[in-house]
């Protein structure tokens, strides 16, 4: 069994590839930079990539209408079963946001093909990510519009290890699976925590949704992103993403990675 990961050097893809060939699974990685070619803006791409492949991990398209083209294209050249990664929650969100989550859970639920539906938290590796967290921690600090409203963090690896076994085995088709860490924590409470293991000087500072906005268009995102963001934030100023969910104990059966554990492993290494 062929199974082609989308995104494979992502934040979860790379740690799917790694789990699934060290259970000698092969694999094949597409992205845009990848020896088999992906973009999602050149459909010339997807049938390279789906050729021989009876299994796909998917990424969801920004563009919400991509993703049926593909995930019938992907059928109709064999392909029999789908992971589809979207967001907790994703369908409480207003329609105008995350369409393109939306749209390929819709998809992969009307294929004809066994599904699967991931849907984590917000991901522990988010916080070394220096495309979101990571940059404005190693300056010294953190602002959000999230105040005291805890979350529990999910790890990629927990994500992968899912997304592998649900992959690979049968009894996950037509399962959601709501992915989070063990135990919520607030945002002050995390950077407290990363501070302390990096050895550094980082406050957390509450921001308002408009005050974020600002600072986030001024670092460059357009309108569309910052609102999108906002969006989230709002939800999870709600509380509807604070619940610990028990989607990893289910299909693992083992407890999530702790936020500790992930820190001792990752931020350490700053000092």
């Amino acid at each position: 069994m062929t199974i082609l990961v989308l995104g494979g050097t992502g934040k979860t893809g790379r740690r799917l590839v790694e789990t699934l060939r060290g259970r000698g699974e092969d694999v094949r990685v597409a992205t845009r930079r990848s020896g088999t070619r992906f973009d999602w803006a050149d459909q010339d791409t997807w049938a390279g990539a789906v050729a021989g492949a009876s299994a796909v991990y998917l990424l969801a398209p920004h563009e919400p209408d991509l993703a049926e083209v593909f995930v019938k294209q992907a059928t109709e050249a064999g392909v029999r079963r789908f992971v589809a990664l979207s967001a907790r929650d994703v369908d409480r969100f207003p329609r105008e946001y995350f369409q393109g989550m939306a749209a390929a859970e819709q998809a992969v639920r009307g294929s004809g093909a066994e599904w699967t539906i991931v849907r984590p938290n917000n991901f522990n590796q988010n916080f070394d990510d220096p495309e979101i967290w990571l940059a404005p921690l190693r300056d010294g600090r953190l602002a959000l519009p999230i105040g005291d409203t805890p979350e529990p963090f999910v790890d990629t690896q927990d994500i992968a290890d899912v997304a592998a076994v649900a992959l690979t085995e049968d009894g996950h088709h037509e399962q959601v699976y709501t992915l989070s860490g063990p135990r919520a924590i607030t945002f002050g409470d995390v950077v407290a925590t990363i501070a302390e293991a990096a050895g550094r000087s980082i406050r957390y500072e509450q921001l308002t949704p408009e005050q974020y906005r600002e600072e986030v268009m001024a670092q460059g995102a357009p309108e569309g992103a910052a609102a999108e963001i906002n969006a989230m934030f709002t939800e999870m100023r709600s509380g509807l993403y604070a619940e610990p969910r028990d989607g990893v104990q289910r299909v693992l059966g083992r407890d999530p990675i702790d936020f500790d554990t992930y820190v001792a492993a990752t931020v350490a290494a700053w000092r």
